[in-house]
C-alpha cells in the first residue's frame, strides 16, 4: 500500500481553495476532497446553526478517510477543521471539543494558506467580504500556534497553481 500524504488547502472565503484543489489532484494525477460544507449548506432549508458545523466536521474528515485509500501519493483536502473552528469560535464564541481533538490527531503533510489577493467573488454562502485580511491574520495565528508547516500561496489562478506546485515540490523534495 503507497503512503499518501494529505495537503490541506485551507484560508479564508473566495481565494480559490476549491479551484486550486482540483487542479492540483490533476496535476498530481490523484484525488482531492471537497469541502462538505458547501454540499451540506446547499441542502439545507434553513440557515445553519452551531451544531450544523459539528456534522460538517466530522463528514469532512469522515471522507478524507475513505478518500485516503484511494488517492495517489497525495490527497488534497478542500478545507480542514482549522476553518470549522474559526467558524464556530466566530460566530458563537466557542468550538467544540471534537474539533480542537481532530486539528490535532488529523494532521496534513503541508497547509497551503491561500492570500486573499484575488477579487471577492459573490456567492449565497460566503459571509464577510470586508473580513478577509481579519480572518486571513486568524488562520495564520493558528497555524503558527500549532507549529504546522504551511506555505502561503499567492496570485493570480494561473500563478496560484504554479506557486503551489512549487511549493509542494520543494516542501517535499518531488520537483
Amino acid at each position: 500500500m503507497t503512503t499518501v500524504t494529505k495537503i490541506a488547502v485551507t484560508g479564508p472565503e473566495s481565494t480559490g481553495k476549491s479551484l486550486l484543489c482540483e487542479q492540483l489532484a490533476d496535476h498530481y494525477n490523484t484525488l482531492y476532497v471537497p469541502e462538505y460544507a458547501r454540499e451540506y449548506v446547499d441542502c439545507l432549508d434553513r440557515p445553519y446553526r452551531k451544531e450544523d458545523i459539528l456534522v460538517i466536521a466530522r463528514e469532512q474528515v469522515a471522507r478524507e478517510a475513505r478518500a485516503e485509500a484511494s488517492a495517489n501519493g497525495f490527497l488534497f483536502c478542500d478545507t480542514e477543521l482549522i476553518v470549522a473552528r474559526i467558524w464556530e469560535k466566530y460566530k458563537y464564541g466557542t468550538c467544540h471539543p471534537w474539533i480542537l481533538r481532530q486539528i490535532e490527531q488529523n494532521r496534513y503533510g503541508l497547509y497551503l494558506l491561500c492570500d486573499i489577493d484575488l477579487p471577492w467573488d459573490p456567492d449565497p454562502q460566503r459571509e464577510y467580504p470586508h473580513m478577509r485580511g481579519f480572518f486571513f491574520d486568524w488562520f495564520r495565528r493558528e497555524l503558527d500556534g500549532h507549529a504546522f508547516p504551511y506555505r502561503i500561496i499567492s496570485g493570480n489562478k494561473q500563478e496560484r497553481l504554479d506557486n503551489a506546485i512549487a511549493a509542494i515540490d520543494a516542501f517535499f523534495n518531488t520537483g
